[in-house]
């Protein structure tokens, strides 16, 4: 049986096949453009010219799916308010732990797309960060220095700062850099001791010059985390509460404005 050669555009460029083909390459299967023209043996301008055509005649249709139409909306709206340059909505689902798997699954994506060469990433923690790392798929990065912007708890789990830092930059082939102290001190004065005189003036350089900070916002209702790990106490939680607190941001508790909780 004679074979067709896959180049031969005088049969082929301009035929329903042949543009059928090549939409259902680009759109079904995600090739990109080249490489549709490297698997039909045509041009990659061909290639344009027939993904228009088919639109053109209605053979390609494209739509967004009812149930993201929501989350579209309301990230742009947050971006137009806010001035942010991006954000990612996603739908709502129930329970603190399903939420953070939720929330976890868009970031990893987003952050595997959006890191490149060079940068110094300083992270949090917490159970949303931890579960972007189920979808976190990056190429290796040339350069790249991962900080831990907290300090260590006693109680480990998988959900904890070390961990976090670790696994992200193994994933990214980057230099890890942890922040050997204590989550919380008793005094400001521990703390200063801590920075003078343990090394840890280095590690607070470098999270004074971060390409992209990573962390999560956690709520201040029975499931926080900050409650679960024992780091304040039910009653500590409650004097929160009571003076306006509406989450915690990397042990930092803010109002509905932002600012810092006035709090012992």
């Amino acid at each position: 049986m004679a074979r067709l050669p896959r180049g031969s555009q005088a049969t082929l460029s301009d035929t329903a096949s042949l543009r059928l083909r090549a939409a259902w390459l680009y759109y079904a299967h995600g090739l990109t453009q080249k490489d549709v023209a490297d698997r039909l043996g045509i041009a990659r301008s061909t290639v344009i010219r027939l993904l228009d055509e088919a639109m053109k005649r209605g053979e390609v249709r494209i739509w967004i799916d009812e149930g993201d139409r929501d989350c579209i909306q309301l990230a742009l709206a947050l971006e137009d308010r806010l001035g942010l340059d991006e954000a990612v909505v996603v739908p709502g689902v129930d329970g603190v732990d399903e939420t953070a798997k939720s929330v976890g699954m868009a970031l990893g994506k987003l952050l595997s797309d959006g890191l490149t060469d060079g940068i110094t990433i300083g992270v949090g923690w917490g159970r949303t960060l931890t579960a972007s790392l189920a979808s976190f798929r990056p190429p290796r990065r040339e350069g790249v220095r991962v900080v831990s912007l907290l300090g260590g708890v006693v109680e480990a789990r998988v959900t904890n700062p070390v961990e976090y830092t670790w696994r992200l930059a193994s994933q990214l082939g980057a230099e890890c850099f942890f922040f050997p102290a204590p989550l919380l001190v008793d005094s400001a004065d521990t703390r200063d001791r801590l920075m003078q005189r343990c090394g840890l003036d280095r590690i607070d350089r470098l999270a004074t010059d971060l390409d992209i900070a990573i962390l999560s916002v956690g709520d201040i209702g029975e499931e926080a985390t900050s409650l679960s790990r024992a780091l304040i106490t039910a009653d500590e939680a409650r004097e929160l509460v009571a003076a306006g607190c509406v989450c915690d941001a990397m042990c930092n508790f803010l109002g509905a404005d932002g600012a810092t909780i006035d709090h012992p």
